[in-house]
């Protein structure tokens, strides 16, 4: 297997795995070797994921996660340690959007559930990843948005918890670099996940994609295997000198 992107043996955590590019990346890193704890509030989607890798020779286990429980995300460490004896990468891919809505509209219930989910979610996951890590080392990859490196209209109160997202991407890179702990962001556009296609902005699905992909210079939306691709090269061990990096993937929408 090619070195650059050969995870035998490495410990890998993933939140929002049952689905989107959380479902996607545990199929691509279980390919490649990896060891797996996926979590999910969807238990039976996760658990339906956890029964394919296994029966493909995949070593996982999966829990039930919510992300806005502190203990929930130091469990996913904990079975990463009890399980596999370390940790070698973590992923914090759960997150929530909301419908579209004015700035002048949005409300305390829009606004806690983005803190609550997108940003403790993240705060949680690195905290306890991080410890577990100190070691020896390791990668942690967090999902925030393109509505994380700039103005997003509509999605307000997603747009400042995507920006909480990179400020602790950057804050966490740089107090841990000296123990080998790389921590990245990947920034998608608009892409053909569940949260999109069949979630709050699925509403007059056609129309809205449509609108969506007509703000990017390549005039669709991502697909979910173009975003993990991207996970895939944030967490190679072969990329041991980038950190604190938040890296769109987004058709060109970022080169305006």
């Amino acid at each position: 297997m090619d070195p650059i992107l050969d995870f035998t043996g490495k410990s890998v955590i993933i939140t929002g795995a049952a689905s989107g590019f959380g479902k996607l990346l545990a199929q691509e890193l279980g390919k490649r070797g990896a060891c797996l704890v996926l979590g999910d509030i969807n238990t039976d989607a996760l658990d339906a994921v956890a029964d394919e890798l296994a029966g493909q020779g995949v070593k996982v286990a999966a829990l039930r996660c919510d992300v806005s429980i502190e203990a929930d995300c130091k469990a996913m460490v904990d079975t990463a340690l009890a399980q596999f004896g370390h940790l070698d990468m973590a992923v914090n891919n759960a997150g929530i959007a909301h419908a579209f809505v004015p700035f002048d509209q949005l409300t305390d219930e829009i606004l806690d559930l983005q803190i609550n989910i997108n940003v403790k979610g993240v705060m949680y996951g690195m905290k306890h990843q991080i410890a577990a890590m100190k070691e020896n080392g390791g990668a942690i990859v967090n999902v925030s948005s393109m509505a994380g490196l700039g103005g997003a209209p509509k999605i307000g109160a997603y747009s400042a918890a995507k920006h909480a997202v990179i400020g602790m991407t950057k804050t966490a890179a740089v107090e841990y670099a000296r123990r080998n702990i790389r921590v990245n962001a990947v920034c998608p556009f608009y892409s053909h996940t569940p949260m999109v296609d069949e979630g709050e902005l699925s509403e007059n699905k056609d129309t809205v994609h449509a609108m969506l992909a007509s703000g990017s210079p390549m005039k669709r939306l991502g697909q979910p295997e173009e975003i993990v691709t991207v996970m895939l090269m944030l967490l190679s061990p072969a990329n041991t000198y980038m950190t604190g990096q938040s890296l769109a993937v987004d058709g060109g929408v970022s080169a305006f």
